[in-house]
């Protein structure tokens, strides 16, 4: 008898995830940022013809935050989190610290020093979300980005990656999570499936499609639907629009003639469709924007996305 209740005492003792609920239906709509850069930029450049149109199309608009090293990260995600809970709005978060992320595209380098940083990132990003309701993307380009790395590079990482869905799934159970899943014209849709069942999508929402890119919405649909087929079923998907208005030129690194594409909804042909990548966000010093590097705003960018040229 006394072991039985020493049993129950010691199951009542650990740790139990929250009841998840699902975060859309705990929000009034998707979160704005007010400090996204394209508002920040329009904010801060009153006399600019171009200010009102940028603000109007994109600043006003809800765009994903990206998270990247940063020692309080727990504290910034919890204060990014709250103040969408705050206003009743669905935050769409990325998380985007892999050590060595961005291994063979180079424009994006850099990441946690070693993979127990990063483990320890990622726990404290997850804790601060809390039971918060929001929508994460798990490192872009996490597994498409394989073709220069080593067999233990890959597994290392593939490590990261279930660790980082284990912590999600134990630590911010109103979160939806997923998994970004590459895009339409990069890896086969079998092949992403072996890939995120090995990286642990099972543990969270599901996966991303189309981050960063610019193939249109029922090109990734379609892929993202190989994809769930390859899996057997299960897992959801999320698909990027921020630029995707007019599909995909073959080339990915500042192309010219793009266009913004549908802003975030549920639903869509996915379980959502979001801006992931912030448009006029530069890909790199390639493309239409030599000299602006990866993650840096700019304008003339963001006005070419705008009128699609």
């Amino acid at each position: 008898m006394r072991w039985i209740i020493c049993l129950a005492t010691l199951l009542f003792l650990l740790p139990v995830p929250a009841h998840a609920a699902n975060p859309i239906d705990l929000t009034s709509g998707f979160y704005v940022n007010p400090n996204s850069s394209p508002a920040v930029w329009a904010r801060n450049n009153p006399g600019d013809s171009r200010a009102s149109r940028i603000q109007a199309s994109i600043g006003s608009k809800p765009i994903a935050r990206w998270f990247g090293n940063d020692a309080n990260i727990g504290s910034t995600v919890a204060n990014y989190a709250g103040a969408a809970d705050g206003n009743d709005k669905l935050p769409v978060l990325v998380a985007y610290n892999l050590p060595g992320r961005d291994a063979c595209g180079g424009h994006s380098g850099g990441g946690a020093g070693t993979p127990a940083a990063y483990r320890t990132w990622i726990s404290s990003f997850a804790a601060g979300i809390g039971t918060k309701p929001a929508v994460v993307v798990i490192e872009p380009d996490a597994l498409g980005d394989f073709g220069c790395m080593t067999r233990a590079q890959i597994d290392e990482r593939n490590g990261m990656l279930v660790y980082a869905t284990q912590m999600f799934q134990q630590k911010a159970p109103n979160t939806y999570a997923y998994l970004d899943g590459g895009n339409a014209g990069w890896v086969p849709a079998a092949t992403m499936a072996s890939r995120l069942n090995a990286a642990g999508v099972r543990n969270v929402r599901g996966f991303a499609v189309n981050v960063s890119n610019y193939y249109t919405t029922s090109a990734s649909v379609g892929y993202a639907n190989s994809v769930v087929s390859a899996l057997g079923g299960g897992p959801r998907f999320v698909v990027d629009t921020s630029r995707n208005g007019n599909g995909s030129n073959g080339e990915w690194c500042n192309p010219g003639g793009r266009r913004l594409g549908v802003a975030a909804q549920v639903g869509g042909g996915a379980e959502m469709l979001l801006w992931v990548k912030t448009p006029g966000n530069s890909d790199g010093e390639c493309g239409v924007a030599p000299t602006v590097p990866a993650g840096q705003f700019s304008p003339d960018l963001a006005v070419r996305l705008i009128d699609g040229i």
